[in-house]
């Protein structure tokens, strides 16, 4: 499938170095952007110590800091920043991006101050390029080995995510399509903020029971929020839905998790990776209180991060919230 195509990476980040190793695997010819000359450097040594220790990095990707000229000639561009992040490097990519190529979101997450979804922004600042997103249960490390991982790829034109998906597919990659934009990114998004809970509740000895009643009761969550945003009930059921909640709430190798782990021991917080659900928590919660949308362990974890409750006291309030069938 690679026919001289090109794909540039826009974040030399974890996800970013192993996403550009998987084009690189799937045949394309590939450049990648950084912020960073000191990671730039350590990509073309043929390593990525900071983000990927002890992980080779095939020789092949073009890294630089200059953002024109990673995006020069590109056929479709992966923006793997995090999400808070995503409308300033949008900006600086602008008049650098080539005409009617499509952009993947490989980030997730909800925009803090707008409370926009990341393909919203896309729209607002690239109107000319189509948007996609990339998303599933997924860890950087097992991708930049090469393990098995299955994704999807939606985007709004349902012939774009089945070209993009087939030319994102490779050994041990399995890509598949789907049209349903809303519902992959909402899955994304909020499971970041149901893995700090679940990492929570483990982190506080509350036992394995209460750690599955989490992530039961926030899957029930999600499938609330995502109808009314007029996500597929099939999408959340799949791989950007439930699969990568499964996989984020259950590894400390997921950020999300492991900060609640930490903040569940009443470990230090500060100076630890960036965890995607933090800033996604608080505007979750403040969207469903709008909306009137039924999501009390959204609520509980964004009042936990603003230390407005303990996790004990959250998770009695949560035990003590009113009998109801279970949907």
């Amino acid at each position: 499938m690679s026919d001289g195509f090109r794909v540039a990476v826009l974040g030399g980040g974890a996800w970013g170095t192993a996403l550009a190793l998987a084009m690189l695997r799937a045949g394309h010819a590939v450049s990648l952007w950084a912020r960073d000359g000191e990671t730039v450097e350590a990509i073309s040594r043929g390593e990525n110590p900071r983000y990927l220790p002890g992980i080779p990095i095939e020789h092949g990707i073009a890294a630089t800091v200059d953002i024109a000229t990673a995006l020069a000639a590109a056929d479709c561009v992966l923006a793997v920043v995090p999400a808070q992040s995503l409308r300033g490097v949008l900006g600086k990519a602008k008049p650098h991006m080539p005409a009617g190529v499509p952009l993947v979101l490989c980030a997730k997450g909800i925009e803090r101050e707008t409370g926009a979804l990341l393909s919203s922004i896309v729209t607002e600042i690239l109107p000319g390029n189509p948007v996609a997103v990339l998303s599933g249960p997924s860890f950087a490390t097992d991708v930049a080995r090469g393990l098995p991982t299955a994704v999807v790829v939606a985007a709004g034109q349902e012939d774009l995510a089945v070209d993009l998906a087939q030319r994102f597919s490779a050994l041990n990659l399995r890509c598949y399509s789907s049209d349903d934009v809303t519902g992959v990114e909402i899955g994304g998004a909020l499971k970041n903020v149901f893995a700090i809970a679940a990492g929570a509740v483990t982190g506080a000895e509350l036992g394995a029971s209460a750690q599955a009643a989490m992530v039961t009761r926030g899957f029930a969550e999600l499938r609330r929020i995502g109808a009314t945003f007029g996500a597929r009930p099939e999408t959340l059921m799949g791989l950007s839905g439930l699969g990568d909640l499964l996989l984020t709430c259950s590894s400390v190798q997921s950020r999300n998790f492991a900060y609640g782990l930490a903040l569940g021991r009443g470990e230090a917080l500060t100076g630890r990776p960036l965890a995607e659900g933090v800033p996604t928590a608080a505007i979750a919660a403040r969207i469903t209180a709008e909306q009137a949308i039924d999501a009390p362990i959204i609520a509980a974890v964004a009042a936990i991060l603003d230390g407005a409750v303990s996790i004990n006291d959250a998770v009695a309030a949560l035990m003590s919230r009113p009998l109801k069938t279970e949907d």
